[in-house]
């Protein structure tokens, strides 16, 4: 959503100054600001030109439209290259992941407004930022598991590192949270609500130069309010309980049983377990396995970098396999919603073809 008027120059990443602020806007609104290659490139180029400019002290990342941030990454492309075998998929994914990169180790402070939709894509152009922004429309996931992929992006450092199993929790179901939810599984920092997001960035806007680094934080915090309650408030128990082992088949045994210790069962508490399975069996028996391998190999993990790597290895091999395909088939092609996963049950998903999604190859994206 456009919140400061300025002389925005671009394409699909609009560009442009507004006081102190370098200002960086998604501009792809009929696909919900879906990156493209040119997009990461020129969103990279656009840190650059701002970070070697001494009169711009923080950069303002914000998503074109009224539906959202940014859905994800152009995963239909992603589709067709695996299919044409022209890697064009790999540039984008290393494009993409250093520019996670990028983003976490940003020398300014790196402000977004997580409107709206932010999943995938949006996640890692997000919450990989220093000062991440939630509003009352925000409605954040990372539903990878659902089109027979895993969370990547660096999904696997920032959800392995949320309080608890909420991470483990996000990566498996798929499912959206909300601004208070974000907060509180540490992918974003601030709730405001909607309609003072514009004069916060005014404000922020007009701070002088020499003291805008120190004081934005202060300054969001003046517009911040308590968000609404989310499901991670009441349903944060049963989480941490039932996805606290280190196999999706005792996740699933977990919250089969679970009858909570609770006296008078809250409404969370009643239908959490059922939702959270029902989420669950809809999704690629072998993305749960990798995806839970992955948290739990990042849990172990020193930095982001690292995870990255893990996943870009991971991401060369997930066009190797039919879930992928037939994920994106469900989603955007025939758009049936009604994948047919092979193997169909988690029984069936033998050791070795997890354990390949994990077979380092000769590709790196760092050193």
């Amino acid at each position: 959503m456009r919140y400061l008027e300025a002389n925005y120059q671009g394409n699909e990443i609009l560009t442009a100054r507004k006081g102190a602020l370098g200002l960086i806007a998604l501009n792809r609104p009929r696909v919900l600001n879906s990156l493209s290659h040119d997009m990461v490139i020129d969103f990279g180029k656009a840190l650059d030109a701002f970070e070697s400019d001494p009169q711009v002290v923080a950069v303002l990342v914000t998503g074109e439209g009224d539906r959202g941030l940014c859905a994800g990454g152009d995963i239909r492309m992603f589709h067709d290259s695996g299919k044409a075998g022209d890697g064009k998929a790999s540039d984008f994914l290393k494009a993409e992941y250093r520019l996670n990169a990028r983003i976490a180790s940003f020398p300014k402070p790196y402000i977004v407004v997580m409107d709206g939709i932010t999943m995938g894509g949006g996640v890692g152009v997000s919450s990989h930022g220093s000062h991440r922004i939630v509003t009352g429309s925000t409605r954040l996931a990372m539903p990878e598991t659902g089109i027979g992929f895993f969370p990547d992006i660096g999904a696997s450092w920032l959800l392995s590192r949320a309080p608890g199993e909420l991470g483990t929790w996000m990566g498996l179901t798929g499912e959206a949270i909300n601004g208070a939810d974000a907060i509180t599984a540490g992918l974003a920092d601030w709730f405001v609500s909607q309609d003072r997001v514009a004069e916060l960035l005014e404000t922020i806007a007009a701070l002088p130069a020499p003291t805008l680094g120190q004081t934005i934080s202060s300054t969001i915090r003046d517009y911040t309010v308590d968000g609404p309650v989310g499901l991670f408030c009441e349903g944060r128990n049963l989480i941490d309980r039932c996805f606290a082992f280190d196999t999706v088949e005792e996740i699933v045994a977990a919250l089969e049983k679970d009858t909570s210790d609770l006296v008078a069962k809250t409404l969370v508490a009643q239908t959490l377990p059922a939702q959270t399975l029902a989420a669950m069996h809809a999704k690629s028996p072998t993305s749960l396995k990798v995806t839970l391998r992955m948290l739990r190999e990042a849990r172990r993990s020193k930095d982001l970098q690292t995870c990255l790597e893990r996943e870009f290895a991971g991401t060369l091999h997930v066009v190797k396999v039919p879930d992928f395909y037939e994920g994106i088939r469900a989603a955007i092609i025939d758009k049936d919603r009604n994948p047919k996963w092979y193997p169909a049950t988690l029984a069936d998903v033998a050791p070795e073809s997890v354990e390949a999604f994990f077979a380092a190859g000769d590709a790196r994206l760092f050193g």
